[in-house]
């Protein structure tokens, strides 16, 4: 039979539906494009914004149009946290059970009635290995599930449950068996991904530590950590191995210790900007970029233009910016909204300056010398990432999954255009 994958959404979501789509192909389903007539669909749902919840409803009617008599199976956040299950859908998985999908697809061929196994019972790791992905130069590695933190505005701890992660040496196993199989740099995801180990006897930290040791990992990338989570553990395991790339995604929220108090964060400027202090002191090159929330509810606009000047001190290399989308069952969502015409403009003020800071940290490389892996190549031109998550134009094909030296020239947004260095 044909199945079609569709993922909102994480990297999480993206590695959770690689694994689904591992267990497919090992029974000998033929996995198609999701534009095509399948005989089942997959959506891996998303429900961080009201945005999300939208694109959700919209793959999954896309799906029952495409082809009224597939079986449309819906999973993720999304569906966890509806109360009733859209009509479109045959078979409904939360953030449990995903491991279980063949013997679920199996019961519903086999007696054609609808299933429902979204389960509130989000306590315990569920086990997830890939040994390699369909058409990726990098390997995303999820390592934890779930979050405590309760910011007002997230619906995420709902939906994910509590902090639990992978066990300790299938992890290092499962990175292993991926950089023998040629991924040269691994991206380690979570809900919460710096909150590895707590509840398994370990930390983040050991898990590093052990992690650069790998021969042949040449890039080790954390999707997002928390600035609260670079402790001195973490720190010294960055300050001792080049194998942890020049890029940290860490996310500040709000520039402004008020919406941070309103928003349930666990610091204040001060300590977010000593971090990052901390951090350039050991990696002066260093690309930190953040996610920042516009128009959170109590956002006055006195809050709004001094986190401008905060973000420009702070000197992102680019901010990722959302306007605040009330999620039901938050806290914020009981507090004082602002109005979206005002939220609008602050994303778009937000979005200049993002550009801007952007801009000027690729400046900084032009005439240097810089390591790329090359992820396509087509046409005599191949594209990739410095080990900071620039992106490179190269005017030659180079093989995929090639990291190489390259002598940057120019900046062409969104791309730094180079060439190869020759020895």
């Amino acid at each position: 039979m044909k199945v079609g994958i569709y993922t909102l959404g994480c990297k999480v979501n993206t590695y959770e539906s690689e694994y689904v789509t591992k267990l497919l192909e090992d029974a000998n389903y033929e996995i198609c494009s999701f534009d095509d007539v399948c005989d089942i669909y997959i959506i891996n749902t998303c429900t961080v914004t009201n945005s999300s919840d939208s694109k959700s409803r919209k793959i999954i009617r896309q799906a029952r149009r495409r082809n009224k008599d597939a079986c449309v199976i819906a999973m993720g956040c999304f569906i966890q946290k509806e109360k009733e299950i859209m009509p479109e859908v045959d078979i409904a998985i939360g953030n449990k059970d995903k491991s279980k999908i063949i013997d679920l697809i199996e019961e519903y061929f086999s007696n054609n009635n609808k299933i429902n196994v979204v389960s509130k019972d989000l306590n315990t790791f569920e086990d997830m290995y890939l040994d390699k992905y369909l058409s990726r130069t990098r390997a995303f590695v999820k390592i934890q599930d779930g979050c405590e933190n309760f910011c007002s505005y997230c619906i995420i701890p709902f939906v994910r449950g509590k902090c639990r992660s992978k066990d300790f040496d299938t992890a290092i196993k499962e990175i292993t068996e991926l950089v023998h199989n040629g991924y040269k740099e691994i991206v380690l995801t979570g809900i919460h991904t710096g909150n590895y180990g707590v509840d398994i006897d370990k930390s983040f930290a050991d898990l590093l530590k052990e992690l650069v040791k790998i021969k042949g990992l040449e890039r080790l990338r954390i999707s997002s950590i928390e600035a609260t989570e670079l402790n001195e553990d973490v720190l010294d395991v960055i300050r001792s191995s080049k194998v942890i790339v020049d890029h940290f995604h860490i996310p500040i929220q709000a520039a402004s210790d008020h919406v941070l108090k309103l928003m349930n964060r666990k610091y204040d400027l001060k300590y977010f900007i000593n971090k990052i202090d901390e951090i350039r002191s050991i990696r002066p090159d260093v690309s930190i970029t953040t996610d920042i929330i516009t128009g959170h509810p109590g956002e006055t606009d006195e809050d709004f233009n001094s986190s401008i000047d905060v973000l420009k001190r702070i000197n992102f290399s680019k901010l990722h910016v959302f306007p605040y989308s009330m999620r039901y069952g938050t806290r914020a969502a009981g507090m004082e909204q602002v109005k979206d015409s005002i939220k609008d403009e602050r994303t778009h003020r937000l979005l200049k300056l993002s550009k801007e800071l952007e801009i000027d940290y690729m400046h900084k490389f032009i005439n240097k010398e810089l390591d790329v892996l090359v992820e396509r190549s087509k046409n005599g031109i191949s594209t990739g990432h410095t080990s900071n998550y620039l992106q490179v134009k190269i005017n030659e094909e180079i093989p995929s999954g090639e990291i190489v030296p390259i002598l940057i020239e120019k900046e062409e947004y969104p791309f730094l255009i180079g060439k190869v260095k020759k020895n």
